[in-house]
């Protein structure tokens, strides 16, 4: 008995991923603040911590909007992402695992090759200092990359 054969495939045109406007910086802002103003309870108030340290770390660090609908702070490159969870607030370094981590911030993601995060729960004491380090280091890390 032979097998018959199955009728060949219509190959069909792949239509282009449609492309999203980038948000501009000030897009972005308004977007981040409205995130922290809608969650309404300790993780708004974190995320707003974060940012006021990221800025006072970096201030020319440059405020986006992507994946989304999550807060990237950017500098020569992406520093951080940070992303409100039911239960935590994740601050995702986007080269953490190239970042010296002295203080031990860091949490998560410990194995990994590039990227290492900071889950932090509602009643989590952030090390501002080691924080405020780890920003620091990640915009030396894009600056020297793009250099």
């Amino acid at each position: 008995m032979t097998a018959k054969k199955k009728p060949a495939a219509k190959k069909t045109a792949k239509k282009p991923a449609a492309k999203k406007k980038p948000v501009s910086p000030a897009e972005a802002t308004a977007q981040i603040d409205a995130l922290i103003a809608g969650l309404g309870d300790w993780r708004g108030e974190r995320l707003a911590q974060v940012r006021r340290l990221i800025h006072e770390a970096d201030p020319e660090v440059v405020e986006e909007w992507k994946w989304r609908g999550a807060p990237v702070w950017s500098h020569a490159g992406i520093l951080l992402v940070g992303n409100a969870h039911k239960a935590k607030v994740k601050l995702t370094f986007h080269q953490g695992a190239k970042l010296p981590d002295p203080r031990g911030v860091f949490n998560n993601g410990l194995d990994g090759n590039q990227w290492r995060a900071i889950d932090l729960q509602e009643d989590d004491a952030l090390d501002v200092e080691g924080f405020q380090a780890l920003v620091r280091a990640a915009v030396a890390y894009n600056v020297a990359r793009k250099g």
